[in-house]
């Protein structure tokens, strides 16, 4: 490990507002350069504010060649599916989707005691020899999601590994790390990431600084709410000073495919998407 991966961008999540009127913050969302790949968009969500009035909702929405992955930190968020699916992710939950061919699904969220909703939504591309495989579902309750505590280090393993604890949700095409970190004050953590390998942190609370080189001690600080993508490298480096930090750490290997976003469908040319349309017109997306 020599070969510290430097900040490439830093990004301000920007307000947008989707489904029935859903505020989002937006960091990245899918887009023909693919700058992120494998990884194609990612919402902080929040409805903690008495102004906005009723929660509103994402009714049902179609969804083609992507998985989209939901994580609650607080608040409940309903859904149903065209698979048949229903259930209710609460604080600490999972829902790990794979539309694949095609899926029809609503999740409508709910306030916690504390009256919050809050979470977060990341879509993960699929390859294109997968693109129309049989949609999958996987949801994961809190307490199947592993913590790996040592020295001032948490960490909740969605997906993927730290040392020898595996996180719950598997048989991603992507095959990414995704976990929620947190650091105390006064740590300095190091973390291999594989060379080639796409890497993007969302620092969602507190502040620190990233990518320090260990010889230097030099870094960028980074506060609450930011997106950082990285350089290629070996590892990243993160050390708290007085406060501590909580951020969310994605990475994986890119399919370096061409992609074509249409809304909700991702797929890899834009006779696939017109397809999709088609299918959508004449009642034959969903497959009985």
């Amino acid at each position: 490990m020599n070969n510290l991966r430097a900040i490439s961008q830093i990004i301000e999540p920007q307000v947008t507002i989707e489904g029935a009127g859903v505020r989002l913050l937006r960091s990245i969302a899918p887009k023909v350069s693919n700058l992120f790949d494998p990884f194609l968009l990612f919402d902080h969500f929040a409805f903690n504010d008495p102004l906005e009035g009723p929660i509103r909702g994402f009714p049902t929405h179609p969804h083609r060649g992507i998985e989209t992955v939901t994580y609650m930190l607080e608040g409940s968020t309903a859904h149903r599916d065209s698979l048949g699916n229903a259930g209710t992710i609460g604080p600490g939950d999972v829902q790990w989707m794979s539309a694949g061919r095609g899926i029809l699904h609503e999740e409508m969220p709910r306030r916690g005691p504390s009256g919050n909703i809050y979470g977060f939504q990341l879509w993960v591309n699929l390859p294109s020899h997968l693109k129309m495989s049989e949609p999958r579902y996987q949801e994961v309750t809190a307490s199947t999601i592993p913590t790996y505590e040592k020295d001032g280090v948490k960490i909740r393993v969605v997906t993927g590994m730290v040392d020898d604890v595996t996180g719950p949700v598997t048989e991603i095409a992507a095959s990414p790390l995704y976990m929620d970190v947190e650091l105390a004050p006064g740590l300095e953590w190091h973390f291999p990431i594989p060379n080639g390998h796409t890497l993007i942190t969302y620092v969602f609370e507190g502040e620190g600084v990233f990518s320090g080189d260990p010889s230097t001690g030099s870094g960028t600080t980074i506060d609450a709410v930011k997106m950082v993508k990285y350089a290629d490298g070996d590892y990243i480096t993160v050390k708290t000073e007085n406060t501590p930090v909580r951020f969310m750490l994605m990475a994986g290997a890119p399919f370096k495919e061409p992609i074509v976003p249409y809304g909700p469908f991702v797929m890899n040319t834009i006779e696939e998407i017109q397809q999709t349309l088609k299918e959508l017109r004449n009642g034959t997306f969903i497959k009985e």
